[in-house]
């Protein structure tokens, strides 16, 4: 089970790295609202990619035909949603937020639940993302069958792997951030929100 971990997890930071709007969205969080926040939305994408390396690793075909055959209903709401997140940021040009004290506790807490529902949705609103997990899988050899654990394995490492990538992301953004003004991490902010409109309107158009 531990070579199964080790190998879920060298397929599952490169498939985090892959570039595409969640990228921009977790940088947008990270530097707008902070560590925390940019943490828990990839958070959210791990789960995300854990349940469709699950999906892939157990072979539950049913469930993953339903869904590659609504692909394009899926990609085309997921890409809007995308965009509405990314015009919203772009209208509304947020200045960084200053940590809460103790009394905006309860607003950070419901605000962080936001963050991770918000990823986990997007991120499975990309079946495309099952149909890597089933070709990877598929190419080394994975078989669950009895041997159940490797699986497990599998989509713990995948889980993991996709963690390490965000929590890097995060890390090295908060650093940036206190580095910066508030004027350029506006800017920048921005610009992340245009490119996640940008993506959007592109998704949408493909899912068409």
């Amino acid at each position: 089970m531990v070579k199964a971990v080790g190998l879920g997890l060298l397929v599952g930071f490169p498939i985090a790295v892959s570039p595409g709007p969640l990228f921009f969205l977790v940088f947008r969080r990270t530097l707008t609202r902070g560590w925390r926040s940019g943490l828990i939305s990839g958070a959210g994408i791990a789960s995300g990619d854990a349940i469709y390396a699950a999906l892939a690793a157990f072979g539950i075909t049913a469930l993953i035909n339903v869904l590659v055959s609504q692909r394009r209903w899926i990609g085309l709401a997921g890409g809007v949603a995308i965009a509405l997140i990314g015009l919203r940021t772009v209208l509304t040009n947020p200045l960084p937020v200053a940590p809460l004290t103790g009394e905006g506790e309860p607003r950070r807490r419901r605000s962080l639940s936001t963050d991770y529902l918000s990823t986990l949705t997007l991120t499975l609103g990309n079946p495309p993302t099952i149909l890597a997990f089933v070709a990877i899988f598929a190419g080394l050899g994975v078989r669950v069958g009895p041997g159940w654990p490797s699986a497990v394995g599998l989509v713990i490492g995948v889980l993991l792997g996709s963690a390490l990538w965000w929590g890097m992301l995060t890390g090295a953004v908060a650093v940036a951030r206190k580095r910066l003004s508030p004027r350029v991490t506006r800017a920048i902010g921005v610009c992340a929100g245009a490119a996640l409109l940008l993506l959007g309107i592109l998704i949408s158009l493909q899912s068409l």
